[in-house]
């Protein structure tokens, strides 16, 4: 192991013994998988870097790579912040990521399908009727209806954290509309723009194979009787904040992006508005909740979705990914019983165990939360983008009761964990031009199909710009980097893979 690099980069990077730094050891010394990456980014002044930098923020500008960042007061539209110092997993590690993200999109297809059937896990009394009962996500109108391929989650987004034992664990899992794979894919590029020298020393697993992938499992499950599925992306269109994604994924697959007012109902079967007459669509992959789909069947005044389109699928003629409902699975009070999911369905115990955590529903943990709160981080069950979370130790007297009076109005709205210690990996902050520990996750995507299945091997590393700050969305105010896996072949090999 070598020390750091001085009269470099990270020569002056301060360093925190407490935190779980992914690139030093405690006292410095630099961990082997980084030696080459910081003897090579050690050649750059500061000055380079801030120009090479600059040159990556014009090229999220020049794409339109934004996203949009909401308060009480206003709505703000920014570009995707990103820093060029890349975070490295090694293939030991990532073996585990991958086989534990697969291992739980199996197991959560099974309770989707289960509960809208059988709903065998809740008679054998390991998942309790009233969490099903109690969900705002669980869909009645899903009730025996039987998708294409029996898929009911084709994409899920799992959020992963390192902590400071050195091991991964899961923080959440996404399943309703995962967003951020195109900055995984966008990252690489402006990456490689900026520093091909650099990432053509490591072997790393592309992500530009993403959108092949995606469109051969959409494809897996086409209705009965297709031969050549027609497949399209459905947005809510350009206002909306991950508007950029749907765009980037419809044109790298290289199919219609859609609106709802683009699409239309007959018979049961789901037709598109060309310019040579309808053309008919087989399988749609929606970025429109459930609630605005379809106005005949949920929100009636929803102008984003297609009247009759949940009749054409409960007939199977055309395929939803995701399926409705399956925002079920990805209730965080849902998360809690996740070890339970995977051994009754799989017969396994977890390959990434769960954060412990507390449900309120429960009388004993709702009085451990509600007399810790100082120590826990609490959040909603059923927000996304980092919405609503309280950090128990960051919170003043009158904010924790504050936080106590609202578990106590719904306890089923609410989980809590123990604050961890995410792991640290430098990060560029532009004010201050100089490295600095930021907590950092990952969010890898993994696709199922009708006998087929697919991880990302990248994914999206989650930066938290603020210095202390836990909530790494880009909601936020986060940020991220470009994730290299790498090949099992050579660690360290001398060539590019991309």
């Amino acid at each position: 192991m070598k020390a750091k690099p001085k009269n470099s980069l990270f020569s002056s990077y301060p360093q925190k013994p407490e935190l779980f730094d992914e690139v030093f050891e405690e006292g410095g010394n630099i961990k082997p998988i980084y030696e080459k990456l910081l003897y090579l980014y050690g050649e750059h002044s500061i000055k380079d870097y801030v120009n090479l930098n600059n040159k990556a923020k014009s090229s999220f500008f020049n794409q339109g790579i934004t996203f949009q960042v909401y308060d009480e007061e206003k709505t703000q539209e920014k570009i995707f912040p990103f820093d060029l110092f890349p975070r490295i997993i090694d293939p030991r590690e990532w073996d585990i990521i991958e086989s534990g993200a697969i291992q739980r999109s199996r197991a959560l297809n099974l309770f989707l399908q289960d509960i809208y059937h059988d709903k065998k896990i809740i008679k054998d009394k390991i998942v309790p009727l009233e969490l099903l009962a109690s969900s705002a996500n669980y869909l009645h109108q899903m009730m025996d209806v039987d998708p294409p391929g029996g898929i009911y989650n084709h994409i899920s987004g799992t959020d992963v954290i390192k902590h400071a034992d050195g091991n991964y664990y899961v923080l959440e899992d996404n399943i309703r509309c995962p967003s951020g794979v195109s900055y995984v894919i966008c990252n690489r590029t402006a990456l490689k723009r900026a520093l091909f020298g650099v990432f053509n020393h490591y072997n790393t697993y592309t992500v530009t194979d993403y959108a092949e992938n995606l469109l051969q499992i959409l494809e897996s499950v086409k209705p009965h009787g297709v031969d050549n599925p027609n497949c399209v992306v459905i947005t809510p269109g350009m206002f909306n904040s991950a508007y950029y994604e749907h765009s980037y994924l419809a044109k790298a697959m290289g199919v219609e992006l859609v609106e709802g007012r683009d699409l239309f109902v007959e018979n049961n079967f789901v037709y598109m508005k060309t310019i040579n007459g309808p053309e008919k669509v087989d399988v749609i992959y929606r970025r429109i909740d459930d609630a605005f789909l379809d106005p005949l069947e949920f929100r009636p005044d929803s102008t984003l979705g297609v009247p009759g389109l949940f009749a054409a699928y409960r007939k199977g003629n055309v395929c939803l990914a995701n399926a409705p409902g399956t925002g079920v699975a990805d209730d965080k009070a849902v998360y809690t019983y996740m070890p339970e999911i995977i051994k009754y369905y799989l017969d396994e115990n977890p390959i990434l165990n769960n954060v412990h955590t507390y449900h309120c529903s429960r009388p004993d943990e709702l009085k451990y939360v509600l007399e810790h709160v100082d120590e826990l981080v609490v959040k909603p069950v059923d927000e996304a983008g980092g919405y609503g979370i309280s950090i128990g130790n960051k919170l003043s007297k009158s904010e924790i009761k504050q936080v106590q009076e609202q578990i106590k109005k719904e306890p089923r709205k609410y989980v809590a964990q123990p604050i961890l210690s995410l792991s640290v990996h430098p990060t560029y902050i532009d004010e201050k031009e100089s490295f600095e520990q930021r907590h950092i996750d990952l969010r890898t995507f993994t696709l199922l199909g009708k006998d087929s299945e697919f991880v990302l091997r990248g994914g999206l590393t989650r930066v938290a710009l603020q210095e202390g700050n836990l909530v790494v969305n880009s909601s936020q105010g986060g940020g991220s980097k470009d994730t290299w896996v790498l090949k099992k072949d050579d660690r360290h090999a001398s060539t590019g893979s991309e």
